[in-house]
């Protein structure tokens, strides 16, 4: 008996939507469009909420590929700003430290930006999927506790900043710019600034005035994005957080091809040839 057969779906997730949602509404939908009660479906490689960009949705025998789509080299291209910290690394929480931004200039950031070409070690975020003794490390984080999570060796293929906003100390309240060893909590609010699009609903802010980096990574499987804006931040003396994320690229798959939610509907039905074998399974 010949195997079933599969597909790869690749979908450009919006900001706001877990990689499960986004799984879960092409479920619902392939289901009521091809009259299906049970088939396999998975995705290849999680993207945090606050991200954008390429997620492959796996369908049918296609979830056998998982492992090898995972393995893929990836591509990523996003925001970082400097001279603060969130306990997550990103805007899912609120700033907890301020650090000095005088001494950040773009020769510093490009001397910090060659130390992380290669292969590196890399520690996790402790508000992210990977297991410590059996619990995945966020279930431990939002307990309030912390995990022992043991670093890995991960692949830096290219690391370029496309662009560098420098900061502007006079820009921020002296209020707002406590020493590093006490930690002021923004409010939960709408990001400032002048992109406020990259955002939904965020429980952190971007101040004014702190210096921000846009960049382009190329890396191998495994590798945290959120954890190079951490290190980033402590290879200049100081601190940094992701403020926005879009994957570009896994494998020989681009965001160029994915679907917008909003298309699905129309896209994938039993007329269209790429997805008419959905009724096969």
């Amino acid at each position: 008996m010949s195997e079933k057969p599969g597909v790869v779906i690749p979908i450009d997730k919006p900001v706001g939507w877990s990689s499960f949602q986004v799984v879960n509404k092409l479920k619902w939908h392939i289901k009521r469009t091809f009259g299906l009660k049970k088939f396999k479906i998975g995705h290849a490689g999680t993207l945090d909420p606050l991200a954008s960009g390429l997620l492959l949705v796996c369908v049918g025998s296609a979830t056998k590929r998982i492992e090898e789509l995972q393995s893929g080299e990836k591509e990523y291209s996003g925001t970082m700003v400097l001279g603060a910290t969130t306990p997550c690394y990103d805007l899912e929480q609120a700033i907890d430290h301020y650090y000095p931004i005088d001494k950040i200039d773009l020769a510093a950031v490009e001397k910090a930006r060659a130390t992380f070409i290669g292969d590196i070690e890399q520690t996790p975020p402790m508000f992210s999927a990977v297991k410590v003794d059996g619990q995945r490390a966020y279930v431990t984080a939002r307990e309030g506790e912390e995990a022992a999570i043991a670093p890995k060796r991960v692949t830096i293929y290219a690391f370029d900043i496309t662009a560098f906003r420098p900061g502007d100390p006079s820009a921020v309240e002296a209020a707002a710019l406590p020493t590093a060893a006490t930690p002021t909590p923004q409010p939960d609010s709408t990001p400032t600034g002048k992109a406020p699009h990259l955002y939904r609903n965020p429980r952190g802010i971007v101040p004014e005035g702190l210096p921000q980096i846009d960049f382009h990574i190329t890396c191998g499987k495994g590798t945290y994005i959120r954890s190079i804006a951490r290190d980033m931040g402590q290879a200049l003396d100081s601190g940094a957080f992701l403020a926005a994320l879009r994957r570009e690229r896994i494998g020989s798959y681009t965001v160029a091809q994915a679907l917008a939610l909003d298309d699905i509907e129309a896209v994938i039905t039993p007329d269209n040839s790429t997805y008419n074998i959905l009724s096969t399974l």
